[in-house]
This record gives structure tokens, C-alpha cells and sequence, in this order.
């Protein structure tokens, strides 16, 4: 009798521990062992996530860091990026402080050492009591109790190993933790109608017998502000790079980012591999493999057409590739690309960031482009707290961004800044009972975590920065047709407004416009160069507007609110060209009419 209640006992446990983890993608089917419980389980071992379980720790939480392969850092180490994309404002200050300057000052600053690196991220965990670290240990699925994670099943030496939480911080690249427990999402660019977007990755490759002397005398006197070399940095060869020609057609050689190592050896960063599915782990290891093939016939161009890389060799490749954009977890607040551009600055910020908004290539026979640059702008506390699941953050490239915003977020320093946030709220949290999302609309608890995060050293100074083109009467327009990723200002923030409008740009900004209203509307074709009768016949087709003649079609246009007396006053004569700023606002009020 005592075996069969035993054995009853045990059965119902079992079926607790499965229907706790019922909430995720991913299905439990080996037996699971009960592990230790923490105060906070942080799952992900790049930078963000060890920078979260460092914060974690410090503020006295038992904290478990989860990582799947050996070592911690990531990209930063396994796909050897030593080139860190610095969140810089326009007077050269770097904004992002506290642990990611611990880093940064450690390993010796914007280029570094990837072994050094290893051992950095590895000892900045170990060191901490109050931390414990598992490295080749795999997410399983999250464990729930309602909306509510309550830790997670790992695969760890062979077996299945539950660990139970307080608190969850998704720090994987994909938010993989975030989505199998329910939270909401986009993939890419879905949230501008482009969903099945696969912007180009990279993967870097390592030379020895680089003569870096001859780079930077190179690099330094080529007449060319874009180009130059520090004695650990060379960016440049843009010329050369994309005057390769590659043997496979999803592949191509850009100019290169290059850092040196300790040993000489020299981490290059220009290889850009088309066609890769960031969700597919096998569609990722088949880039990798097509890219070491291709680098089989990039070497020995280098070497022939490379000043300083006459004698390099092929050491290797990273083992994981630079991949910027997969999942988009959708938060209390998606930060936007306006939020980006006019440096707004956020009530409940934890971060104060700036990076270019940059968006790479989806193919070989296109370009990528650069929406436009901010002097710095805030990251708000709602952006790691995603919708439907209790109990977590979510930092880094999949955090709660727009897909364009994301363009400028993406990079590891914001979120390693989110990294430290996320330890000093968990910690607050706990110590006052409070869920993150009741602290997410609560001034007194973000001021809370804000003080801690000043007393760690982070930079969260209030600030004011306006941009000149948002005084520009055509802005308004501008903004629409930026938030659909048709609109780019480059490094300089320049739109091109007073410009007359090109056959191409305009009718490319007619069509890709009306094919985000997801509407079955006719393509439109302009003259070469087109005339404002050109435009308004064009905008009336698409609108259904009747009347035949110019001012027939305007004049409905007008009653249809696509055009405005404003936009009338600038438009000039009928055969004149028109000007950029009225088209935008054109089109962007006809996309406005249509959806």
C-alpha cells in the first residue's frame, strides 16, 4: 500500500512539473531533476546577459547565468566582433557607463583582445558570490505557473535539470525564453510588411602576417575622410572590397572593419553573407560553410590587391555569425525610429544610448542604408518588460523595438546598459514585492531603480536635443514615410527636401508605400524627369480619383485630404518638377488615406 501511494505521489509530481512547462514552444521528453532554487535565473551568456547576472549578484541576489556553449561573450567572443559599435553623442561622449565601462577600460577599450575577453567575462561572473554560472547548458522551455515564469528546464550534462526563479531575464539573442512562455512578437521587418526581410550577416575571419605599419600608413594618407588605422583599429579599403567579385552571388566583400589581437593576428570584419535565416540554426551553419568556402578565393585577392596584406594568411573563422535582427518582442513600450531620431529623451529611462540606425542589406544587388543618426536617446524601462508573461525582462537586439528603431538599439553596448538595469530592478522588485510591470507604471519605483543605477555609475542625465530638419514644414510627411522604411537621412540626417524629385525615388516611393497598405492598388510609372502633373496623376490613380485633367485631379485630391493648401502652395506650376518635400508629404498622406 505505502509503494502505491508512493508511486501516486510521484506520478503527480511529475505531471506538476509538465504541466508547469506547458506554456512553452518547446516540450519536455526526458525526465527532469529538481535543481536549486535562485533569486534570479538569467538565460543567455553574451555580454547583456553577463552583465545582467554581474548586476544581479552585486545587489545581493543568489542568481544562476545559463549559457549553452563553453565560454560567455557571444558575439564578442565566439563570433570574434572585437570592434565595439561605442554608443557615442556628437561631442564624442560615451553615454553608455557603468558595467559596460567596467568592460570596456578592462579589455583595453573600442578594439580588444578575444581571449582576453573570455577570461574577463568568465572571472567578472566566477568572482561574484553570489553568482553561479553554467556554461554548455541548454534552454529547454520555461517553466509557468498562469502567465506567471517560474524558472526554466535546462539540458545539462545529458539530462534534464529544472530550476525554479523568482525572476527570469531573457539575455538570448533570439528572445527565445520570452517567446516560448507567450510573449508577443514580430520577426524582422513583419511590423513594416516585410516580414520574410533577412538583412545580410557576417562572418568575421581572422589573418595572420597582416603588416599593420603598411595598413595604417595606407589607410592614414589615402585622401579619404572615411578611411584610417589606430595601432589596434583600420577601417577602409571600401574600394577594394567592393570591387570583389564573389563566386557565390549571395555573398560580398565590403570594405574592412579590422582589429589586432594580442598575437598579431588581425579579426576582419567585411565578409556579408546573404540568404541566412536567423531563426534556422542549419540555414545559419550552411553561411558559415558557404562563406569559408568563398574566402578560399577572397584571400588571395586580398593579397593581391590589399596594402599591408600582401603576405596574409587564413587562420580562420568565427564559429558564430554577426546576425542583427531576428525576433522583436513586443514590450509595455516598443521604442520607435521617431523616438530614435528626434532623441527623445524617456520618464523611465535606464539607458542613455546613440547609434546610427542602420540597416544592412536582404541581397548582393542591394545596399544598405542608414535612416538617419541620433545625438543620444533613452531606452525606457517598458521596453524590457514584455506583454503577457510575469516575472520577466528581455534585453538586447530582441527587446522591445520597432524593427527600424532597432537598426540603431541592436548594438551590445545598450544592452549590456539593459543588462545592468535589469539586475537592479529584479533586486527592487524582490526587496518590495512588486511585479515589473506594476514597477513599468510606477514613477517612484523607476526613480528607485534609476538612483541605484547612478550610484553604479550609469549615465541617465536628463537632456534635450532638437534636430533642425523637424522644423522643416514637410516633416510631418518625412516621419511617415521614414516609419515605413522608405525614407533614409544617412549619417548627416539629410532628406534631400529641397531637392528636385528623381523618376526613380518618386516612383519607388508611390509603389513600396502602397504596397505596405497590404491593398490591391495599380503600380504607377512617372517621366524621367517627372513633372508635378506626373506626381498628381500618378497619387489620383492609385486614389481612384476620376477627374482627367490636372486641376480636376487636384481638386478631388484636395477634397480626399492627399492634398492640403499647404502642400498646394509649394507645388508650382504643372510642368514644373516637383520638389521632395511635397511629393513626401504627397505620398505620405496617400498612404494615410489608404490604410
Amino acid at each position: 500500500m505505502k509503494k502505491r501511494i508512493g508511486m501516486l505521489i510521484c506520478l503527480l509530481l511529475c505531471g506538476c512539473l509538465l504541466l508547469a512547462g506547458c506554456g512553452g514552444d518547446k516540450v519536455a521528453d526526458k525526465p527532469q531533476e529538481a535543481g536549486v532554487d535562485y533569486d534570479v535565473i538569467v538565460v543567455g551568456g553574451d555580454p547583456e546577459g553577463v552583465c545582467a547576472a554581474v548586476s544581479s549578484a552585486r545587489n545581493g541576489l543568489k542568481t544562476l547565468l545559463i549559457e549553452d556553449d563553453e565560454v560567455l561573450g557571444g558575439l564578442m567572443t565566439l563570433g570574434k566582433l572585437n570592434f565595439i559599435d561605442i554608443c557615442e553623442s556628437r561631442d564624442g561622449s560615451i553615454l553608455t557607463q557603468g558595467l559596460f565601462m567596467e568592460f570596456f577600460d578592462a579589455v583595453g577599450g573600442t578594439a580588444f583582445d578575444v581571449e582576453t575577453a573570455k577570461q574577463f567575462f568568465y572571472d567578472w561572473v566566477v568572482n561574484e558570490p553570489n553568482a553561479t554560472l553554467k556554461l554548455n547548458t541548454s534552454f529547454v522551455q520555461p517553466v509557468m505557473d498562469g502567465k506567471t515564469i517560474a524558472g526554466v528546464v535546462v539540458e545539462e550534462d545529458g539530462k534534464q535539470v529544472t530550476y525554479t526563479a523568482s525572476r527570469v531575464v531573457d539575455a538570448t539573442v533570439d528572445a527565445d525564453v520570452a517567446a516560448a512562455a507567450g510573449a508577443p512578437y514580430t520577426i524582422a521587418g513583419e511590423d513594416i510588411g516585410e516580414k520574410e526581410r533577412h538583412m545580410g550577416v557576417t562572418l568575421v575571419f581572422e589573418l595572420s602576417n597582416v603588416d599593420w605599419d603598411k595598413v595604417t600608413n595606407y589607410l592614414e594618407n589615402d585622401d579619404n575622410e572615411g578611411t584610417g588605422a589606430t595601432e589596434k583599429t583600420a577601417w577602409g579599403y571600401t574600394r577594394e572590397g567592393y570591387a570583389y567579385e564573389p563566386k557565390d552571388d549571395m555573398m560580398r566583400l565590403r570594405g574592412f572593419n579590422a582589429a589586432r589581437q594580442d598575437n598579431g593576428n588581425v579579426l576582419v570584419n567585411a565578409l556579408i553573407i546573404f540568404g541566412v535565416d536567423a531563426m534556422s540554426e542549419e540555414s545559419k551553419a550552411e553561411g558559415i560553410a558557404r562563406a569559408q568556402k568563398e574566402l578560399e578565393y577572397i584571400v588571395p585577392y586580398v593579397q593581391q590587391n590589399f596594402i599591408g596584406f600582401e603576405n596574409a594568411q587564413l587562420v580562420g573563422t568565427a564559429s558564430q555569425l554577426y546576425v542583427r535582427e531576428s525576433r522583436h518582442i513586443i514590450g509595455e513600450y516598443q521604442l520607435t525610429i521617431d523616438d530614435v531620431l528626434e532623441n527623445r529623451d524617456q520618464w523611465d529611462k535606464i539607458a542613455i544610448v546613440a547609434y546610427p540606425a542602420d540597416i544592412q542589406p536582404t541581397a548582393g544587388q542591394t545596399y544598405g542604408t542608414v535612416i538617419g543618426s541620433p545625438d543620444r536617446y533613452a531606452i525606457p524601462f517598458r521596453s524590457i518588460v514584455p506583454l503577457e508573461v510575469e516575472n520577466m525582462l528581455v534585453i538586447g537586439r530582441s527587446a522591445s523595438y520597432t524593427s527600424l528603431a532597432a537598426g540603431s538599439a541592436r548594438v551590445i553596448p545598450v544592452g549590456m546598459a539593459e543588462g545592468e538595469a535589469a539586475g537592479v530592478a529584479a533586486a527592487y522588485s524582490l526587496e518590495k514585492q512588486v511585479s515589473f510591470r506594476d514597477m513599468s507604471a510606477d514613477e517612484g519605483a523607476v526613480v528607485a531603480v534609476q538612483k541605484q543605477l547612478k550610484k553604479q555609475g550609469a549615465y541617465l542625465d536628463d537632456f534635450e536635443v532638437h534636430e533642425a530638419f523637424m522644423d522643416h514644414w514637410a516633416y510631418p510627411g518625412v516621419k511617415v514615410i521614414r516609419s515605413l522604411g522608405l525614407l533614409d537621412g544617412g549619417y548627416s540626417n539629410d532628406y534631400r527636401l529641397d531637392e528636385e524629385m528623381g523618376k526613380w525615388r518618386l516612383q519607388n516611393m508611390i509603389n513600396n508605400a502602397m504596397k505596405k497598405t497590404g491593398k490591391d492598388v495599380p503600380v504607377v510609372e512617372v517621366n524621367d524627369p517627372p513633372t508635378n502633373g506626373d506626381m498628381i496623376a500618378a497619387v489620383a490613380k492609385v486614389a481612384g480619383v476620376s477627374a482627367g485633367d490636372y486641376a480636376g485631379q487636384l481638386a478631388e485630391l484636395k477634397q480626399l485630404g492627399i492634398v492640403t493648401d499647404e502642400i498646394e502652395s509649394h507645388l508650382g506650376a504643372e510642368n514644373s518638377v516637383p520638389m521632395a518635400a511635397e511629393s513626401i508629404m504627397i505620398v505620405a498622406n496617400l498612404y494615410t488615406f489608404m490604410v
